[in-house]
């Protein structure tokens, strides 16, 4: 391998990088021959630089071969969702238990919050005893007892991708198109997955805000996806406000086990949530078309199927057997939960969603460095929409914090997150489809 500063250095300088230089790079990263420091180097490089198709499928073929790649002998199709991220974006966990339900089987490797977005990982450790890195042995008896296990990255599945991932993470080269689409596509091959539908989100709280970066993205996976043998679609979907009236891990899964229920579903939440699961039945071939897909589904929801899923999951990865019926018991709680008041009456006129996100992370949710721990228990719940008309003291939200200190800060940046006035115009909850 040539020098990883001499790599560096040809990429800052905008030349194009061989196969050989990429996938040298990456097994020096992967086997601690390449410092952290070079590695965040070398990914403000591709993000300001960019790659050309060929490294793209270079950088994405190497992550995915810097550890174990999967094999399936499953009586169904292996099946994936991944979501570009976003704020109250809690779709994966009963999106695979609705899939797993119709005859799918669903192996997803998820990952930590990125950014000001949350992570499938990080709200699944909310969940006493779930073990979020099991082994690979027992990842494959869970999805094929269960349906469907969702987990996140051992040291055997994409590890060069696990150290690249926390690196941008915290320097500033999430949002780098190149290498998310690197990242998402090298756990999905090293699951050897059979389909795969991608979930790219755009507005203000997506990486991609603009809906032509957002259908650049989209392209990109599925262009690279595809070209790598894995048959891939990808949905566009609004990220404008948060998608769960909720942001934060532990009220995440608590939503989420709600929807499973039918205690509450959220039409904003239950159209993407359907239309995901629906596009993985038919590029699974377990239905014919996108309508016959949503009346499974549906039907997998009504009959209490999809929960029952969901739950025996739960309970094969470590937590606790009865976590469906008692998640109040279960999941932490915050010390202070209280309202936050609009400062106006009026509509929701809009809603800056990364400040959302933001704030989880100000108050313990989320992570400033690699190395620190997740405050399950904060965020916020009961989040108005845009549109909704407030009356004088109608809250915006709940503030679920730590202390008194830090809810009072989380409500002071909630509230500079709201505008109100005019009502906005609608956005559809699900805006393109390609593949």
């Amino acid at each position: 391998m040539r020098l990883p500063q001499e790599i560096i250095r040809d990429k800052r300088d905008g030349r194009a990088l061989s196969e050989a230089d990429i996938t040298g790079f990456i097994e020096g990263l992967t086997r601690d021959q390449v410092t952290e420091g070079q590695a965040a180097a070398f990914a403000m490089a591709v993000f300001f630089r960019g790659l050309s198709l060929d490294e793209r499928v270079a950088l994405t073929r190497a992550m995915t071969h810097s550890g174990t790649v999967l094999a399936w002998d499953l009586p169904g199709p292996v099946l994936d969702k991944h979501s570009t991220g976003g704020v109250g974006d809690t779709v994966s966990l009963p999106l695979a238990a609705m899939v797993a339900a119709c005859g799918g089987y669903v192996p997803m490797i998820s990952g930590r919050g990125l950014g000001h977005t949350g992570g499938t990982l990080d709200k699944l450790a909310s969940i006493p005893g779930y073990d979020v890195t099991p082994g690979l042995d027992r990842f494959r008896t869970v999805t094929a007892e269960v349906g469907c296990a969702i987990i996140g990255q051992t040291a055997d599945l994409a590890p060069a991708d696990r150290r690249l991932y926390a690196i941008r993470d915290v320097t500033g080269t999430v949002e780098s198109l190149d290498l998310i689409t690197a990242s998402i596509l090298s756990k999905k091959l090293a699951a050897g997955l059979q389909g795969l539908v991608m979930d790219v989100k755009t507005g203000s709280g997506a990486f991609m805000a603009r809906r032509e970066e957002a259908r650049a993205l989209a392209e990109s996976i599925v262009t690279v996806a595809n070209a790598a043998g894995l048959r891939t679609r990808a949905l566009i979907t609004d990220m404008d406000a948060p998608l769960a009236s909720c942001a934060g891990n532990a009220v995440e899964v608590a939503y989420a086990v709600d929807y499973l229920t039918g205690r509450a579903r959220e039409p904003r939440f239950h159209a993407v949530t359907l239309a995901l699961a629906a596009e993985m039945l038919v590029i699974g071939g377990l239905a014919a078309d996108v309508a016959e897909a949503e009346g499974r589904l549906t039907a997998a929801l009504e009959s209490g199927r999809a929960c029952e899923a969901f739950a025996r999951m739960v309970t094969a990865l470590g937590g606790p057997g009865d976590f469906v019926e008692a998640a109040d018991r279960h999941l932490p709680p915050a010390p202070v939960v209280r309202p936050v008041p609009a400062q106006e009456a009026g509509v929701v006129g809009a809603v800056e969603t990364r400040a959302i996100g933001l704030a989880v992370i100000a108050l313990g949710g989320g992570r400033t460095r690699p190395q620190d721990a997740i405050d399950a228990r904060v965020g916020f719940t009961g989040l108005a929409r845009p549109g909704d008309r407030l009356a004088p003291n109608d809250p915006i939200g709940i503030v679920h914090a730590a202390d008194e200190a830090a809810a009072e800060r989380a409500a002071v940046s909630l509230r500079a997150a709201y505008r109100i006035g005019a009502t906005p115009e609608p956005r559809e909850a699900v805006q393109e489809r390609l593949g």
